[in-house]
């Protein structure tokens, strides 16, 4: 068995702890999504249950990537850190029972499997975590536009100053 196929509900159980780190290459989906495929993502995942009783697991992701910048299509350095509780049903009507008496925006219900990718849940957590358009505050090179407007001369500037 691999080292990310888990049983959801034992690792639960036993309150288990697991961590790890992933270099963004290695993650297909992800590494379309940067500019470089560097750069590693640390992962811990940690089992318990909430205070009624369910199964959970709590994921924490943390790496800096290199995303593109939407302006200047240059590599954007982007930090990753997230931290996710997953509360765990047994399958998708229970999710829907459990997600109601929940009702906590910060707590996903999934459905839970004795054969669970733990890989697919690591990098749908690391896209989740990207903003939807990544650029930087200010572009290397790029001259703020206050700047380049204080440099800009009306063609009229100087008839102005001999009207005077």
């Amino acid at each position: 068995m691999s080292a990310f196929v888990i049983d959801t509900f034992e690792f639960s159980r036993l309150q288990a702890r697991a961590e790890g780190t992933l270099q963004v290459a290695d993650l297909t989906r992800l590494a379309g999504e940067t500019y470089d495929r560097a750069g590693s993502l640390h992962w811990s995942l940690e089992g318990g249950t909430d205070r009624m009783g369910h199964p959970q697991l709590r994921l924490a992701l943390a790496g800096q990537i290199n995303l593109v910048c939407q302006r200047c299509l240059a590599a954007m350095p982007f930090a990753i850190a997230s931290k996710s509780v997953l509360v765990l049903a047994k399958d998708e009507n229970a999710a829907d029972v459990i997600e109601q008496v929940i009702d906590e925006e910060d707590v996903d219900v999934i459905v839970g499997d004795a054969a669970f990718d733990l890989l697919s849940l690591i990098e749908d957590e690391a896209l989740l975590a990207l903003p939807l358009a990544s650029k930087h505050e200010a572009c290397p090179g790029e001259v703020s536009e206050a700047l380049a407007a204080a440099e800009k001369l009306s063609p009229f500037s100087m008839l102005k100053n001999l009207k005077q």
